[in-house]
């Protein structure tokens, strides 16, 4: 994922800032709650494609 793309990217429900899981190839928001997947190098900022965060994986972001 491209450092400058990420900084203009922002949640679509909250506009808040995403954070990068290289791991499961998801952008974060927490704000929100929730994690958009990355599918061949394009975010998918839908929020009906996004999966909600467990409380553990909201742990772990902080």
């Amino acid at each position: 994922m491209d450092s400058k793309l990420l900084e203009l990217l922002v949640c679509p429900v909250t506009k808040g800032s995403l954070r990068y899981d290289r791991e499961r190839q998801e952008l974060i928001s927490l704000s929100a709650r929730l994690a958009y997947p990355i599918r061949d190098g394009i975010p998918i900022l839908l929020e009906n494609e996004a999966r909600p965060l467990e409380e553990r994986e909201l742990e772990q972001q902080t």
